[in-house]
């Protein structure tokens, strides 16, 4: 028991670091590019996760032809929190796109799925040694007509993929800090992050 106990705290460990290293990337190296087959490979992990009812109602798009990806990226919203950053620069963008839909003619409820679906996605990706960013501000009508998309399909997400360009450090914080990311003048990322004492519930004594 003891040997299993130290085995099941190694893989939470290692696991731990893998999520760690899942930072929200906005900034990528551009002449490493991402192949529509591994774009496809992450977007299958979402075939292995859970669904509610296990209706399954999401589709993927798979974006990696450069003058694709040149028209899709004007259509994202990149840092809410960085208003006068416009996103990244030529040469740091993502070098694909994974465009998550939701099927209408299977569900209209789409809050779990994606949700579920995209974090699989991040972490198969930092798992990969890539990055990405989850993005939800999107200029929605400009992409059905770029990308052909059915009106039966809802878009929910964009998924930026790329070779991180940049480092992203997680800040413990207090419950009175702020809890706006933001970059140092080295141009270091800082993410805040509350802690797991902070995050855990106590009503007083545990009725079971």
């Amino acid at each position: 028991m003891a040997r299993q106990g130290l085995n099941g705290m190694a893989g939470l460990q290692r696991f731990r670091d893998l999520v760690l290293r899942s930072r929200s990337i906005r900034r990528f190296d551009e002449s490493a590019g991402v192949t529509g087959e591994t774009l496809r490979d992450l977007a299958e992990l979402a075939c292995y996760v859970p669904s509610p009812r296990n209706l399954q109602p999401l589709k993927f798009l798979a974006v990696s032809d450069p003058e694709r990806c040149k028209a899709l990226f004007p259509m994202l919203g990149w840092a809410g929190y960085l208003p006068d950053w416009p996103g990244p620069e030529p040469g740091e963008r993502p070098r694909g796109y994974i465009v998550m839909l939701g099927d209408t003619s299977i569900s209209r409820d789409f809050a779990c799925d994606s949700g579920i679906a995209a974090e699989a996605i991040m972490l198969g990706a930092s798992s990969m040694g890539l990055g990405g960013c989850i993005i939800g501000s999107l200029e929605r009508d400009g992409l059905r007509r770029l990308l052909r998309i059915p009106g039966r399909y809802e878009l929910l997400l964009v998924l930026a993929i790329g070779r991180p360009a940049e480092t992203v450090v997680v800040d413990e914080m207090d419950e009175a800090d702020p809890v706006r990311y933001w970059r140092d003048p080295n141009g270091i990322h800082h993410v805040p992050k509350r802690r797991a004492g902070d995050i855990m519930a106590d009503f007083g004594d545990d009725p079971c």
